[in-house]
Formats: structure tokens, sequence, C-alpha cells
């Protein structure tokens, strides 16, 4: 598999894995939270914020996929670099939370990782000159 070709296929997986995550806090926000690694509010609390974050998700998602579509790829890159901050952010504040350290890592440190790969492939790619 080619490098573009990974690229390519790592953004689409995360275009589509944050607009499942978004739905999801849009349609099921406590169960949703559950997994994301700090203590969520009883039923029916916050319920507002966790679809705040569900809009984030859809939002962060649609662009991946919209920049991908419109074939702005070093765009995408940069774009992809500034949103490896989220997970990142997310990592510390459930580690800030005393939240479990195997989510915090194995999720979100994960995903800033692969968002971050994922950005480097696709700045390091060649343009084709004119």
């Amino acid at each position: 598999m080619t490098m573009k070709r990974l690229a390519t296929v790592l953004a689409v997986l995360g275009g589509l894995f944050l607009l499942y995550t978004g739905i999801s806090y849009l349609l099921a926000p406590h169960a949703t939270a559950e997994g994301f690694g700090v203590p969520t509010l009883p039923e029916g609390r916050g319920k507002g914020f966790l679809e705040v974050k569900g809009m984030r998700d859809i939002g962060f998602g649609l662009v991946i996929l919209a920049l991908l579509l419109a074939g702005q790829r070093r765009a995408l890159g940069l774009a992809m670099a500034a949103m490896a901050v989220v997970p990142a952010g997310d990592m510390l504040i459930v580690l800030n939370e005393n939240g479990p350290a195997a989510t915090a890592f194995g999720v979100h440190g994960l995903a800033a990782a692969v968002v971050a790969v994922t950005a480097g492939l696709l700045l390091r790619e060649r343009t084709a000159t004119a």
C-alpha cells in the first residue's frame, strides 16, 4: 500500500469514526460518555454538554471528509495536525480527572497519535507541478 493510499484510508476512517462517535453522543449521550474515561453525571444531567461534544465530533468528521473529497490534501494535513490537539487534550483531561490510564492512553492517546501520523503523511505528499 502506498503512503498516499494509507493516508487516504486513515483520513476516511478517522472522519467516519468521528461521525459515528458524534451521532452516538446525540442519540445516547450518557451511555456513550461512559467509555470516555471521566466520571459521568447522573442520567439526565449534563446532557447538553455531551451533545455539544457530539456536534464537535460530527463537525471535525465533516471537515476531514469535505477536504478529502475536495482534493485539498495539504489543507487536510494542516487541519488534522491542528485537530490532533483535541484527543491529546482529552487524554490529559482523563488523566487529570483520575480516569483510567488505559482509556487515557489507549483511546485518546492512540487517537492523537493516529491523527498526527495521518497529518504527517498528508503533509509529506508531493504535489504535482503543472
